[in-house]
């Protein structure tokens, strides 16, 4: 979608969607309206729902920072402790490695 061709009550409406579809488990979503909608927020000029959507694509940024960190922290553990876990990783494990712990 061209956000040119976009009236700005419409951009402010797509942002928000977003914004909240990030709260339905999707982050990917936050990280999407954050790249999008950066322009429109924070190098147009000024327009009345400017001030809405530069929220939401703060929030957005925030919101995608902080389950890249939960992600890679909960990665890393699991990688770090699952031979110690021992059955209860195998349980949550979708694919177990073989050989030796």
């Amino acid at each position: 979608m061209d956000l040119k061709r976009v009236k700005n009550e419409d951009k402010l409406e797509l942002c928000r969607k977003y914004y909240l579809g990030g709260f339905a488990l999707l982050p990917f979503l936050w990280f999407v309206n954050s790249v999008w909608f950066f322009r429109e927020a924070f190098l147009k000029p000024p327009y009345a729902e400017q001030k809405q959507i530069k929220t939401y694509v703060l929030r957005s940024i925030l919101g995608s920072i902080l389950w890249i960190c939960a992600i890679v922290t909960w990665v890393t553990i699991f990688q770090l402790k699952r031979a110690d876990w021992g059955a209860t990783a195998d349980y949550i494990s979708f694919i177990i490695p073989t050989g030796e712990p």
